[in-house]
């Protein structure tokens, strides 16, 4: 008979994955969810259901029921969260009869917010739920020594929103979140195209182009990539150009805003641990770390060394599940 589980949970806009103790990280999929609106059924999740985005039928619908950070739609997220708990359990052999489950929630998330997490988890039968913070999450998952008393910068730039935290002794020290994030940045790009080329885009195009030939640095050997979508005159397909610089012209505002919220948790950090972060610096985190040349663009800007994390797509998932062993003694530091 095998124990209870225990598992840690990132609820992400973009993505979801789990966390199991004994197994590391068991799924990560796109927190996509394909409906029947006739029957209400869930037809699919995940990566599946991400490859029906823009191709389907009209009585199937893709949702992604996170929307910044945040559950959007309650009901559709339960279903997707039973979905994917059913998967991991079929496929690890793992017993979820009440499992104990840690899920991460954005700094910024009001109480009825985190309730509404909460209640989702619960809704599966998880036998104890406890939500931790999402920047100590990734802290913990990118191996910062989070409860000694030296200051931890962490930046995490995920699908709906980005935090910055700067946590000492286990707790926040200060922290702002901003809902912009990947999402932000390929709906950004989708406007430019249609304004520039007067070609309308899918969503999963945008985030290609970002990908590809996306740069936070304006300084770079510039690219370029063909990109198909519908020309929004004659209605029929057509294949234009586009150049890196013109994509980092998309991207600029959002890379800006992040930067801002950056350089205001660093102006609330008590002057004490300002010396660490001049030493110690910043680490990245979450999907937008992996955009080029970012690293490089905030050392300079804040002239603070910059460090990615080791993982940086799992690390708020790895500390989730790490934060069981150490629930406790944060939950002290959070009250």
């Amino acid at each position: 008979m095998l124990s209870n589980a225990e598992i840690g949970i990132d609820l992400g806009t973009a993505n979801i994955l789990i966390y199991s103790k004994t197994k590391g990280i068991v799924l990560n999929e796109p927190s996509v969810v394909a409906i029947d609106m006739n029957t209400k059924q869930v037809v699919a999740v995940g990566s599946e259901a991400k490859e029906m985005v823009g191709k389907t039928p009209q009585n199937i619908v893709p949702i992604r029921p996170l929307k910044d950070g945040v559950i959007a739609d309650y009901d559709v997220t339960a279903q997707m969260l039973k979905e994917f708990l059913k998967k991991v359990s079929k496929k690890m052999g793992l017993s979820m009869r009440k499992p104990t489950v840690v899920v991460c929630t954005p700094s910024g998330s009001t109480t009825v917010e985190r309730r509404a997490i909460h209640n989702a988890v619960t809704s599966y039968g998880a036998k104890h739920v406890h939500l931790i913070e999402e920047p100590v999450a990734a802290a913990i998952g990118a191996d910062l020594p989070v409860d000694e008393p030296i200051a931890n910068v962490i930046v995490d730039i995920g699908g709906g929103t980005s935090e910055v935290g700067i946590i000492s002794f286990g707790g926040v020290v200060s922290c702002n979140s901003i809902r912009i994030g990947g999402d932000k940045m390929d709906e950004e790009i989708t406007h430019f195209i249609r304004k520039k080329y007067n070609i309308l885009i899918g969503e999963r195009t945008a985030e290609n182009i970002k990908m590809d030939i996306g740069h936070a640095h304006e300084e770079h050997t510039e690219e370029k990539m063909e990109v198909r979508g519908r020309d929004m005159v004659t209605g029929l397909p057509k294949t234009v150009t586009v150049s890196s610089k013109e994509v980092y012209s998309a991207l600029k505002e959002s890379l800006q805003q992040i930067l801002e919220t950056i350089r205001a948790t660093l102006e609330e950090c008590p002057p004490e641990l300002s010396g660490d972060i001049v030493d110690r610096g910043i680490v990245l985190t979450g999907g937008g770390a992996l955009l080029n040349g970012m690293k490089d663009w905030l050392a300079d800007e804040i002239i603070v060394p910059v460090h990615i994390a080791p993982n940086p797509l799992e690390s708020v998932a790895i500390g989730t599940g790490r934060a069981l062993k150490m629930i406790t003694k944060l939950q002290k530091a959070a009250k």
